[in-house]
């Protein structure tokens, strides 16, 4: 089979996501979303979403051979996301895990020019998903194991993480490499009140790529202060500069990860890396340039788009800096990638549509594709301008 080729395995959370757009709301979407009132809207787009759908599928397209598993039920929405994965490529459903009696998880997406998109979510399945799903015999002689949203995912959060760093630390223990998504949780849901810090504690040892978006880890590591920037006006990132990310960045490679990078929405994607000791571990997808990887951390900008739709935009960028990894790229090139997959997302309204081949990424980067201004404080980094990146002030690579 196919699937027996496969570089990384792909699981966790997949939903079929409806997305449909409004007129501009420029007085905000209170104007528009009101009781009683007939809406006019765009055509509805369907896709399947998630991290198994939109990092699978994107990895896919960028040319990584990719096994997915997800875990969906044998309704009219889970039918529809088997038939969604075979137009992409039709082994990408041979390991999907379908469940007689359970309900496919769905996400309704509300898009409107300039704001945000609004998401209603139901986890159906992923609610049940649990390390026995997996089929572990189809793991053996691949690299990377990613996994996603466990906040979405009951089993992965309640009784202290213990199933989700179990199933880390099995698939460690068979030589993959393992990276991390994450979601926000609702913070009137169970998720939203679980112990994230214990959980982390619990969990890192056994990640090698940890890659939250900013509102996420603020939200499990720092929760008043999360709730502080939640008030102000703009995005969280605005309100962060350089020392906050160190700081955040440094604890979670201290609960243990490897390698460590935080998404910042439209100001780009910072990583920053442990030690030659740690990245060691890493199994498969230990860097053969290891010394290139270590004690680093950098900034990459985002590239300049018109931006249709921003699902997926996280999902992808992460496709980006893993598909870098795997090809053995230096953490420079790897963050390029990564802000160039994801600003290749978010000129389509769907996830994956956007994504072009690994090649077409390449070129178009070396074309002078023309970047963002940077407009975080960033004290004390400097600027190098060849390679395009922000470097810190904890990067232990002597840059010029």
């Amino acid at each position: 089979m196919k699937e027996q080729a496969a570089d990384v395995v792909v699981a966790g959370h997949i939903c079929l996501d409806i997305i449909s757009s409004l007129p501009n709301a420029r007085g905000g979407l209170d104007q528009i979303l009101v009781p009683g009132k007939l809406v006019r809207a765009g055509p509805v787009v369907v896709s399947t979403g998630g991290t198994v759908s939109n990092t699978g599928i994107a990895l896919h397209r960028l040319g990584t051979s990719v096994l997915l598993m997800g875990k969906i039920g044998d309704d009219l929405f889970g039918r529809a996301v088997l038939e969604l994965l075979r137009r992409q490529s039709p082994e990408l459903a041979e390991g999907m895990i379908v469940v007689a009696g359970e309900h496919t998880s769905y996400s309704i997406i509300i898009n409107s020019p300039g704001i945000d998109r609004i998401i209603l979510h139901c986890t159906g399945a992923n609610d049940t998903f649990q390390a026995s799903d997996l089929r572990w015999e189809l793991l053996t002689g691949k690299r990377l194991f990613h996994f996603g949203y466990p906040p979405l995912m009951k089993r992965m959060y309640t009784d202290g993480g213990t199933e989700l760093a179990g199933m880390l630390h099995k698939v460690k223990r068979m030589g993959l490499a393992t990276s991390l998504d994450m979601a926000k949780p609702d913070p009137a849901s169970e998720a939203g009140r679980a112990d994230w810090i214990a959980i982390l504690e619990k969990v890192l040892p056994e990640v090698d790529v940890f890659l939250p978006s900013v509102e996420e880890i603020l939200y499990m590591l720092d929760r008043p202060f999360y709730e502080r920037l939640a008030l102000a006006k703009g995005d969280i990132a605005e309100h962060l500069d350089g020392e906050h990310l160190g700081v955040l960045a440094d604890r979670m490679i201290g609960m243990g990860a490897a390698i460590v990078a935080i998404k910042l929405g439209e100001h780009g994607l910072y990583l920053r890396t442990a030690g030659e000791r740690r990245l060691q571990s890493m199994g498969a997808c230990t860097p053969k340039n290891i010394g290139e990887w270590a004690d680093r951390e950098l900034l990459a900008t985002c590239y300049q788009v018109e931006v249709a739709g921003t699902t997926g935009a996280g999902d992808c960028t992460i496709a980006g800096f893993l598909a870098g990894l795997l090809k053995g790229l230096s953490p420079e090139a790897a963050l390029r990638a990564a802000v160039a997959v994801g600003a290749c997302n978010v000129e389509r309204e769907d996830a994956v549509s956007g994504i072009p081949s690994w090649e077409t990424v390449r070129r178009r980067m070396a074309a002078g594709w023309p970047r963002r201004a940077n407009r975080l404080r960033l004290d004390g980094w400097r600027f190098h301008a060849s390679e395009e990146l922000w470097i810190g002030p904890k990067d232990g690579k002597i840059t010029v």
